[in-house]
């Protein structure tokens, strides 16, 4: 969503241009199939993906990014729209095919209290790697050692020189750095790399409603010291989707992943929830708008009644929504 969330793009496909006032926000939801006219898709089945809408009938005309779910009472639906969705798929394929990481490795995350660099994090604990996430206050970087596992977090909002603070959590170098901010982190970072690092590109936070961008001083560092650096797009691995929820579905179930989430009923409630979302960056960084909703598709089509789950996360940014009557103009962002 959170790409969608600027006046300026260019036109172009439907799910890649920007939001108009007065359309319905669309985004990632669960659905049931009441009707359907699409062969890989029958009445009764759930999916969960892109393209749903904020409103009580939607119509889907394509099925590219619509996933079936075998669901299973044990696993709320709402995990479908974070955890087992495109957030837990951006943090497993992001940090395991570009981080390459192993037992011991030393892994940065900043932002590490969003949807998915808390995911992140856990998955690096999981095979034995120290890691460190930075945060915007000290109760997220409380959270973070406390209820995520992490070895250790820090305020970057209360660091004057992100060097010195990289140089006392990673006195030896950082094997894996979990993009998501860019700008001055990145630079900073890039100062403390070891040699063969790789940066795993998810987003750059800081730099989105920049009417200029930073430049980066330290990329020199990726020659130096042979990092790879490459960036990352979640819509070329939902092909890939059995693997990763097969990596993760055990250890939910187990209780070794810690998933937290913010839950607001309704779609009246919508506008609200969104508001305090950006407003007030809820605590774990992700809320959920659930209601009742009608989809009808003709042709690749699927007609459904279900319990929508729509994910929204905050972080700092500009950009102007509408929902119903309500015209939100913010200086925080949603993060995907």
């Amino acid at each position: 969503m959170r790409g969608r969330m600027r006046r300026d793009l260019p036109p172009g496909e439907p799910e890649q241009s920007s939001y108009s006032l007065g359309s319905p926000i669309v985004g990632y939801g669960v659905a049931r199939v009441v009707d359907s006219r699409h062969s890989d898709f029958k009445k009764g089945d759930l999916v969960w993906g892109r393209t749903i809408g904020w409103e009580e009938y939607s119509l889907i005309t394509t099925t590219e990014y619509l996933c079936k779910i075998n669901h299973t009472d044990d696993i709320p639906l709402s995990y479908y729209t974070g955890i087992l969705g495109m957030p837990g798929i951006t943090a497993y394929f992001c940090f395991f095919n570009i981080g390459s990481p192993k037992e011991g490795d030393r892994v940065y995350v900043s932002s590490a209290l969003g949807a998915i660099g808390q995911l992140v994090g856990q998955f690096a604990k999981l095979i034995g790697c120290y890691v460190v996430g930075s945060a915007g206050s000290k109760e997220k970087v409380e959270l973070l050692k406390t209820k995520f596992g992490f070895d250790d977090a820090f305020n970057y909002k209360e660091e004057h020189d992100l060097d010195a603070a990289l140089k006392r959590y990673f006195p030896e170098g950082i094997d894996i750095y979990f993009e998501n901010v860019g700008g001055k982190m990145l630079d900073a970072v890039l100062l403390n790399m070891r040699h063969h690092g790789r940066i795993a590109l998810c987003g750059m936070i800081s730099q989105y409603n920049l009417e200029q961008p930073e430049s980066v001083q330290n990329l020199i560092a990726l020659l130096y010291k042979q990092i790879r650096m490459e960036g990352f797009g979640v819509t070329e691995y939902y092909d890939q989707y059995s693997k990763f929820f097969d990596f993760v579905l055990p250890y939910i179930k187990e209780g070794k992943i810690v998933y937290v989430e913010d839950i607001a009923e309704g779609l009246e409630t919508g506008n609200i929830a969104l508001k305090e979302s950006i407003c007030f960056a809820a605590g774990n960084g992700t809320v959920r708008v659930h209601f009742w909703s009608d989809i009808w598709v003709e042709n690749q089509s699927l007609r459904s009644l279900f319990p929508r789950l729509l994910s929204l996360s905050s972080k700092k940014d500009g950009w102007i929504a509408d929902m119903g009557d309500l015209e939100l103009t913010m200086e925080e962002r949603t993060s995907y």
